[in-house]
């Protein structure tokens, strides 16, 4: 298996384990909405030009279609 090297994955974990886990949680959501907004711009750039409105209708459609469905 050719595994991509990860230089910095051991000070990552250090500094995860440094943390409380509510600032773990904190950190889980602040990258959960970073990943939202970067899959929100994307569509605003590939759809330019239709409105607010639609990017949410089209948004939630997309992030639907990426849902787990065995639960």
């Amino acid at each position: 298996m050719d595994v991509k090297p990860r230089p910095n994955h051991k000070l990552y974990i250090e500094a995860l384990r440094r943390m409380t886990p509510e600032q773990r949680l904190l950190k889980a959501f602040e990258l959960t909405d970073f990943s939202r907004e970067l899959f929100r711009h994307g569509l605003r750039a590939r759809f330019p030009d239709i409105s607010e409105d639609d990017i949410q209708k089209l948004y939630l459609q997309r992030l639907g279609k990426c849902h787990n469905r065995n639960y």
